[in-house]
């Protein structure tokens, strides 16, 4: 059987807004990223409920980060579910961008105009200076989506659900790591078959 998997992004943090690059810097959800993941909680209690599918079903799945911690704990609330009771996944963790981390990418152009072109030029396997490339995060997803064995909802972070959009849809990569995931939108996938909620 092909298992059903419930994607939904953390909620907005200020660096969101910003448009800074988090990677793995602990930023925490806002007042607008707490109703997006309250919004996002009420859109799965009402998946489930249209398919007649008890939410205990499922298993529940994050990154350890706090923004995707507490963006699960308020989505579970909004399912009726004891709000801490889920599985975080070091797997799951966003990309790191290494020393690039806090800043925007017009800062970043004043600092090194030459990087942020190669950044430009290819997304997909370009390293900032002590950071990764998605092409090294797509290896560790690969990893972890191999360990899912069953029904899922996964809350984790821009880089990890453009990384698994492609590999659930084969999408080339080098459009991955251009085309954003919405914070307010949830993914239901089956096979190779997606929905956005």
């Amino acid at each position: 059987m092909t298992a059903t998997m419930i994607f939904i992004r953390h909620g907005e943090t200020p660096w969101n807004l910003e448009g800074r690059l988090q990677g793995q810097r602990e930023v925490d959800i806002s007042e607008v990223g707490r109703a997006q993941a309250r919004r996002n909680g009420r859109t799965v209690k009402a998946y489930f409920e249209s398919l007649g599918r008890d939410p205990e079903s499922f298993a529940y799945l994050a990154s350890p980060m706090a923004r995707t911690r507490e963006t699960m704990w308020l989505v579970r609330e909004e399912i009726d579910l004891v709000p801490e009771a889920f599985t975080c996944n070091e797997a799951l963790k966003e990309l790191t961008f290494g020393e690039w981390e806090g800043f925007t990418m017009a800062e970043l152009k004043e600092r090194d105009r030459e990087s942020v072109r190669q950044r430009r030029a290819d997304k997909w396997g370009f390293t900032p200076p002590g950071g990764k490339s998605y092409a090294a995060l797509s290896h560790r997803v690969v990893g972890w989506l191999e360990t899912v064995t069953g029904d899922a909802v996964v809350v984790a972070h821009d880089g990890i659900l453009r990384v698994l959009r492609g590999l659930l849809f084969s999408a080339p990569a080098s459009c991955l790591p251009i085309r954003s995931i919405d914070q307010d939108r949830v993914l239901v996938t089956h096979g190779r078959l997606g929905t956005w909620l």
